[in-house]
């Protein structure tokens, strides 16, 4: 009995973790389809200003709302104890702060109001692990960039500066370069030696491949493709991980099931064997 309490006992879900597979996969599916208005709630009320008498303003700034009104009641719903984990407080803050208090006569927060409207998009960040992976992705992308952007303009700058005019600063490779490598290539600078040349095929082909691959990761971002096809190397997605844990779960019942028929067994034994005694009196 013991045996099974205890494995009863590691079987209930943390605070802050899903309910149960169910609310697992609930909850991936939810994080799938609101990650647009989500994005959309925290961005447009930092261009589209809400205040009084401009409705489409009001609307924006009212509707932003209430999706985080609605993401905080979702995630409560379907993790354990989600307002008492930090996260849970910083949303519970954020859905308080930043309420439509802007339809109250002579309400106005001025800087303080952007501020916290700010701090939806901390919260974003925060909580999405999609606008994570892509930011993740997209400071990978970066770095590959600047590398090529700087190692190819150092090349043409030693290849060109000698004998082109139009290379005399590194500051002018660095510009050629950028145009370069985001294909747009304006022509006001232009390589004529070979090296030069070639290094700007280099860098071109670069550009190409880099933009496939921030293509590819917005269009993973969006749904537009499986995420993680053919990456081996992520971690399985959350209603795998929540397949998996609700199996080790059933695992520890049916080993604390079999412990308990163990005990009855031997109880059933020990009064088969009393049994002969209690009919001979």
């Amino acid at each position: 009995m013991n045996a099974t309490q205890g494995a009863s006992t590691e079987a209930v879900p943390r605070r802050g973790q899903p309910r149960d597979a169910a609310a697992a996969a609930a909850l991936a599916k939810y994080d799938r389809l609101a990650r647009l208005p989500i994005i959309l709630s925290a961005v447009l009320p930092l261009i589209i200003v809400p205040e009084q008498g401009n409705w489409v303003a009001v609307l924006i700034g009212v509707v932003s709302w209430l999706v985080f009104v609605v993401d905080f009641f979702t995630h409560q719903r379907l993790l354990v104890n989600y307002v008492g984990t930090r996260l849970g407080k910083f949303d519970l803050a954020i859905v308080i702060l930043t309420a439509p208090w802007f339809l109250l006569a002579g309400a106005h927060g001025g800087s303080i109001v952007v501020v916290l409207r700010l701090a939806r998009l901390s919260r974003l960040l925060l909580a999405t692990k999609g606008v994570r992976r892509l930011f993740a992705r997209l400071g990978r992308v970066a770095i590959i960039a600047a590398a090529v952007l700087f190692v190819g303009a150092a090349m043409a700058y030693f290849a060109e500066h000698p004998v082109n005019q139009e290379f005399a600063t590194f500051g002018d490779a660095i510009w050629w370069a950028t145009v370069t490598l985001t294909t747009v290539g304006y022509g006001d600078i232009v390589p004529i030696t070979t090296a030069g040349r070639i290094d700007g095929a280099a860098i071109m082909f670069m550009g190409v491949a880099l933009l496939g691959l921030l293509a590819g990761s917005l269009a993973s971002f969006f749904g537009l493709q499986p995420e993680e096809a053919g990456n081996g190397q992520e971690a399985p997605n959350e209603p795998v991980l929540a397949e998996l844990a609700l199996l080790r779960a059933e695992v520890k019942e049916l080993a604390g099931l079999r412990e308990q028929l163990a005990v009855l067994t031997r109880h059933l034994a020990a009064g088969d064997k009393s049994a002969p005694d209690t009919g001979a009196e």
